[in-house]
């Protein structure tokens, strides 16, 4: 079990995380016509657009309630109120999804008695849901604000489901199983549009139909379209499909994080959930397969046994690389608790981990520590163990290059990696590309110092010779 260091000092001085009004407008962007608003300052919510677009490379839908200095001070209910009305109006969305940010969440924002507002005050938009979430920056990481919007989703949207004759009790308990075929999946804010895309694949594979709650893999895949623009997200989980959730046989949990989400859909539903902390690595995707192949009761497919030869041969070549490793790296904790699994599995050594905020999962990391902090604390603890390699997003550049190790891109956000959006990881198929990526930084590193490391090796062994013969050369 990994020790958890506690946060030392006051203020990032290189910020690792993102922040979890953007984790939450993330979740909002994997759903079919939705908009997310944010409760702020229009600052709040250009910052987080401009994050999005050079990560994804997509005009990306985000809306604001733009809060000023005198909204600030006096009332910025009206804000939210008029906002909501404004896009119900001139966007048509399918959901409206409100996120607080740390401006709203200091004045002491009700979200939740304001949507009540916005409807009684324009019934006729009751058709529309408006899903609440707080999520201050101040608190948390994208992986938790985004957490806290799908949990959010899933309380807005399944209430609508009738109650069970048979039972009297519970949402959807008499309705379980009648899509004898669907499938949830909860995706997890570690997975890229790629990883979902592959995922649904898999799910294909064993005859099933996979319903994605969050599917930024149909909405984020950078696909173009006819139009130029749009308000609304285009493509995503269906709003009316996330209602049919209570209907379908089981639900995949992908991420520890979203673990508090799934006991609620359980909770409501009664539909039976297997849970996933990652889906790297031989054994994670040996569970995920084997689980699948126990819901559909039909054998794994041939194509995905070949797959699975295909990670080992891999893991063949690449351990000579990879072995003996030293790795820093900096993540959210889900991924952080995934790339840790993945790297210790081929034989590396975790001398460094960080992530941005708490979470369960950092005590299972496999390493010795886990510090809660930035690209600082990730820095220091790299030198001072004598880190060969760094995992991290791209905040994590000039620490990789003032610790003259090289950077395997991971997470949100990429910015100077194109296609990084869209990597598969998950899977025999994104484990083999991983390892193959890791080793090749191992080995390409090794080459650009070879001519000093040579040197080194030849004096060593001329002061062993010499000494052999007594001094004389």
């Amino acid at each position: 079990m990994a020790e958890i260091l506690k946060r030392n000092k006051a203020l990032a001085v290189n910020p690792l995380k993102a922040s979890q009004p953007v984790g939450a407008s993330l979740a909002f962007l994997g759903i079919n016509r939705a908009i997310p608003m944010l409760h702020g300052s229009q600052g709040c919510t250009a910052f987080g657009k401009v994050y999005f677009v050079r990560h994804f490379r997509e005009p990306i839908p985000l809306q604001t309630t733009a809060m000023d200095q005198v909204s600030t001070v006096m009332s910025a209910d009206e804000n939210v109120i008029i906002g909501l009305k404004t896009i119900c109006e001139k966007s048509k969305p399918a959901l409206i999804g409100l996120a607080t940010t740390s401006l709203s969440e200091t004045q002491g924002t009700d979200i939740k008695r304001l949507v009540k507002e916005f409807y009684a005050a324009n019934p006729e938009f009751a058709h529309i849901p408006v899903v609440p979430v707080n999520s201050p920056d101040f608190s948390g990481c994208l992986e938790s604000g985004y957490a806290l919007a799908v949990k959010a989703v899933l309380e807005t949207l399944l209430p609508t489901i009738a109650p069970s004759p048979a039972s009297g009790r519970g949402l959807g308990r008499g309705l379980v199983g009648k899509r004898k075929k669907q499938i949830n999946v909860l995706a997890g804010s570690f997975l890229t549009p790629g990883d979902v895309e592959h995922i649904k694949e898999l799910i294909e594979a064993f005859g099933l139909r996979p319903l994605v709650l969050p599917d930024i893999g149909d909405s984020l895949d950078g696909h173009l379209t006819e139009m130029d623009t749009s308000p609304v997200t285009l493509g995503g989980t269906p709003v009316s499909d996330i209602s049919s959730m209570g209907e379908s046989i089981a639900t995949l949990v992908l991420g520890n994080s979203l673990y508090e989400a799934a006991d609620f859909l359980k909770q409501q539903t009664g539909v039976p959930d297997y849970r996933f902390d990652c889906l790297m690595g031989l054994d994670a995707v040996d569970a995920f397969v084997a689980t699948l192949a126990e819901i559909s009761g039909k054998p794994v497919p041939e194509k995905i046994e070949r797959q699975r030869a295909q990670l080992q041969d891999a893991m063949v070549d690449a351990h000579f690389m990879l072995g003996f490793a030293r790795v820093a790296i900096a993540a959210d904790p889900d991924l952080l608790y995934g790339m840790s699994r993945l790297v210790t599995g081929m034989g590396c050594e975790v001398v460094a981990a960080v992530a941005p905020a708490r979470a369960t999962i950092l005590s299972d990391v496999v390493a010795s520590q886990v510090g809660i902090g930035d690209l600082e604390d990730l820095e220091i603890a790299a030198r001072r163990n004598g880190a060969q390699l760094v995992i991290c997003n791209s905040h994590g550049v000039e620490t990789a290059r003032r610790l003259g190790v090289p950077l395997l891109r991971a997470g949100f956000p990429q910015y100077d990696f194109v296609g990084g959006y869209q990597r598969l990881w998950v899977g025999y198929r994104g484990t083999r590309q991983a390892l193959f990526d890791l080793a090749n930084l191992m080995l390409e590193h090794a080459h650009h110092h070879e001519p000093e490391a040579f040197v080194s090796i030849y004096h060593q062994g001329v002061k062993h010779a010499a000494s052999a013969a007594g001094g004389k050369h």
